[in-house]
């Protein structure tokens, strides 16, 4: 009962406290606001000091930032890994960490011959969002050596064989290899690696797989286990060896290059900017008189443009990579020069192109398979390589079925040997009566071909200059080379 009577007493008295709070406070305010403009001026200070407050983590932000931004392309291509994501304990990958660990200087060696190149394979694969693993990639094929020529015709960074070279719009002459071309063959790479990725579900280890069997090769051994209820992905595909260590060796580098004290590999730092720029050019050149216009030295401009095979510029578009350190000096001395001048940069002797020239579309030609064929029967008789039979016939391995129809095409190489004018031009040019004998001392990552078409000679030419030249090449060596007078 007592209880009952308490309540609206309560709320009674609560609801008048309420009014007469109400009532009185918007007088109180007045009063403050009649009697002083200090709390006006120090709410304002207040509120200034507050809003720096507020900008201060974003400064701060800002600032780490630009702290963050890469000073070295190891650490860049580190932010930018994502092939990692996903993959255990596995051991293929151990297998190929184990064996770099154990040779630390190939990829200490290809490093720094690949100082020239990888900030710009990085730029371009961070423009179109592909995993940075990928500029480790020719580390795998050539070593970043642009001079990697392989025995199915394959070359440059990328290693091309002709007929995907030619696939690709990378151009195939006496004068320029598209396939050597850093910039051409690494757009070239990217859109095969891209069109790859996608054909194989967004899939980057089956798309690597492709670019080095073929995808062919790759879409059979998915459609086998397919019907055998097996998974398809990379790890449980029936592929080629090769192509078996090919996507571990990458993960592998990655691994390395990651945490490189941890494994104990010596990666030198690699500026996180452009080597090289690029430089208009309008005439035939000279690498040489190049060089001396612009005080480069003459062997990392042919690095920088190993596509030109002569030293020269033709058939090749018209530019030059050039040291970013000179390409300005090199564009206001080309500048300033007159017609008469310019002519001082021309080629020594005159270029026939129309004589040299093979970068005619490839014939195509078909083969039925006959009772007692195999692939190195009619390789051998048709004069082409193995490995390209393979590659345009879509074949993982050697066997043939009687009435199959194989597709084959002339190669590079016979083509470049030319017939009638053409065969007698290049004697005429090799003959000793007009050269003069040049010694040549070997550096790290010569080969035969390698100094052959840095003299401009023929393997073969080098071979019978030098009767007792083992075929592997030793630094400190000395090889004799005839040259035009």
């Amino acid at each position: 009962m007592s209880s009952t009577t308490r309540k609206p007493f309560n709320c009674d008295a609560l609801t008048r406290l309420a009014q007469a709070i109400a009532l009185t406070l918007p007088v109180v305010l007045v009063g403050c606001q009649s009697t002083s403009q200090v709390p006006d001026a120090e709410s304002v200070r207040l509120h200034s000091l507050n809003a720096r407050i507020k900008q201060k983590p974003l400064f701060e932000n800002q600032q780490q930032a630009q702290q963050q931004v890469p000073q070295d392309v190891w650490a860049r291509m580190r932010q930018g890994f994502q092939l990692q994501d996903g993959i255990a304990v596995n051991p293929r990958v151990e297998q190929q960490r184990l064996w770099f660990v154990s040779n630390p200087s190939f990829l200490e060696n290809a490093s720094d011959r690949g100082s020239l190149y990888m900030h710009y394979i990085v730029e371009r694969l961070q423009e179109r969002n592909m995993p940075l693993e990928l500029a480790l990639l020719p580390v795998i094929e050539s070593a970043y050596n642009p001079m990697a020529y392989s025995r199915s015709d394959a070359t440059g960074l990328w290693q091309f064989i002709p007929s995907t070279g030619r696939y690709f719009n990378l151009r195939q002459t006496r004068f320029y290899d598209g396939r050597r071309d850093v910039t051409a063959s690494t757009a070239a790479a990217l859109d095969y690696l891209s069109r790859l990725h996608d054909m194989f579900n967004g899939d980057w280890l089956l798309a690597l797989a492709a670019y080095n069997a073929g995808e062919g090769t790759v879409s059979r051994a998915i459609e086998r286990n397919e019907k055998l209820g097996l998974p398809t992905d990379y790890w449980n595909l029936p592929l080629p060896q090769e192509t078996r260590d090919y996507v571990p060796k990458l993960l592998a580098l990655s691994e390395l290059v990651m945490s490189p004290e941890a494994y104990g590999v010596n990666l030198n730092p690699i500026a996180n900017q452009p080597y090289f720029e690029v430089v208009e050019v309008n005439q035939q050149m000279d690498l040489g008189r190049v060089a001396a216009l612009a005080n480069i030295d003459e062997d990392e401009l042919f690095q920088l443009n190993p596509a030109l095979k002569q030293r020269v510029t033709v058939d090749g578009p018209q530019q030059l990579l050039v040291p970013t350190a000179k390409a300005h000096l090199l564009t206001e001395s080309l500048a300033k020069m007159g017609p008469e001048e310019l002519l001082t940069l021309a080629p020594k002797r005159k270029l026939v192109e129309d004589v040299a020239r093979t970068d005619m579309p490839a014939r195509r030609r078909s083969y039925k398979v006959k009772r007692g064929d195999n692939l190195t029967l009619i390789a051998k008789a048709n004069k082409v390589d193995v490995k390209d039979l393979q590659h345009w016939n879509k074949l993982s391995g050697m066997h043939l079925k009687v009435g199959q129809t194989l597709v084959m095409q002339d190669n590079t190489r016979s083509v470049s040997k030319g017939r009638g004018k053409s065969t007698a031009v290049a004697s005429a040019s090799t003959g000793k009566s007009r050269q003069v004998a040049t010694r040549y001392k070997i550096r790290k990552g010569d080969s035969l071909y390698v100094v052959a078409q840095r003299f401009n000679v023929e393997v073969n030419h080098l071979k019978r200059w030098n009767p007792n030249t083992a075929r592997a090449l030793k630094p400190g060596q000395t090889l004799v080379v005839y040259r035009d007078r």
